[in-house]
């Protein structure tokens, strides 16, 4: 057995070696973006165009002039940053405040997709390889390949168009995709549970589908390696049913290496948000990113990096605790 100071000891080493691989992760994304932007081309592009004493004043007070030192720079806002504070934005405004409601939208549109396409995808994998060759093995491996090859903005416009054939054939407006549900108090709590699920559903549909490919042909492949495994072969040898060997001994062992992969497809996932915030108009974090790098916001686009490397750290830990609950082998090397 495993002590669980041992097991706690690995978690921190672990974490602590994450944790400083988002700090250079950071450090690179604040580097670039500063370097790589041009705040002072849309004050300078004002009509009438202001001083350029005036644009200087005001890049230097937003931490934005690049006239500065790029050392100089990165220390104020890595001091801002260390307290809590992300600075301010090209017209002045607080980046937190922005920034914690976009992610609040965010979380709503990727969360009900993101569970749904892992947990289903998990399932049809594992289903797959216990039908191998089979017709249902076939149409799932179809379906997966599919998934996999089409981007996530293929994939919104095709649903898009589906559903717009669909509210076409019914005279009904069943799906509505733009942006979130505007329902009020006056609708009631059905009714404005109802349209919030008709607002969601297709960005919902378009992320899970995107991470149902993924772990449908992983989980399938590790799947396969475990059917013929000595060990379930020994629990069908003791009595047990083939689903129920399949199930208590060969998905536990199938879901390992699956944990590792989730990181990856975690940093998949926040990229397919970016495009499905902005086909389907949900003014999340994603759409944030590809304005405020549009217009040369380097706080507002190095914040939402941030963040999103301390996602993809996060979605590490969780991935070695999982990793650690499931296989043996991780607990003994402990």
């Amino acid at each position: 057995m495993v002590r669980r100071e041992d097991m706690a000891a690995f978690l921190l080493r672990r974490l602590a070696g994450r944790l400083a691989l988002a700090v250079l992760a950071m450090s690179l994304a604040y580097a670039l973006a500063a370097a790589a932007l041009d705040p002072r081309a849309g004050l300078e592009g004002r009509a009438p165009r202001p001083p350029e004493a005036v644009v200087d004043a005001r890049l230097t007070a937003l931490n934005l002039n690049d006239r500065e030192p790029l050392a100089d720079r990165y220390l104020t806002w890595t001091a801002g940053v260390v307290r809590g504070d992300f600075g301010r934005t090209w017209d002045g405004e607080a980046v937190n405040a922005e920034l914690w409601r976009r992610l609040g939208v965010s979380l709503r549109l990727l969360a009900p997709g993101a569970v749904l396409g892992s947990v289903v995808g998990v399932l049809l994998g594992a289903y797959a390889a216990t039908r191998r060759g089979r017709m249902a093995d076939r149409l799932i491996c179809l379906g997966s390949y599919l998934l996999v090859a089409a981007p996530v903005f293929v994939l919104a416009v095709v649903l898009q168009i589906a559903a717009s054939l669909v509210n076409g054939v019914v005279g009904v407006q069943v799906f509505v995709w733009v942006g979130e549900s505007t329902a009020g108090a006056s609708h009631g709590v059905l009714g404005g549970l109802a349209d919030r699920v008709r607002h969601l559903l297709l960005p919902t549909v378009t992320i899970a589908l995107a991470q149902l490919g993924l772990y449908c042909r992983y989980q399938r492949a590790m799947m396969l390696d475990v059917l013929h495994a000595d060990y379930v072969r020994t629990a069908r040898a003791r009595g047990l049913r083939r689903r129920r060997a399949l199930l208590r001994h060969g998905l536990r062992t199938a879901l390992a290496p699956v944990t590792t992969y989730f990181v990856y497809a975690f940093g998949l996932l926040l990229l397919g948000g970016i495009y499905t915030e902005k086909i389907f108009g949900w003014h999340g974090a994603g759409e944030w990113l590809v304005d405020s790098i549009a217009r040369g916001d380097v706080n507002a686009v190095a914040a939402i990096v941030c963040i999103a490397v301390c996602g993809v750290a996060l979605a590490g830990l969780i991935s070695d605790v999982l990793q650690g609950a499931l296989d043996p082998r991780v607990r003994a090397a402990v």
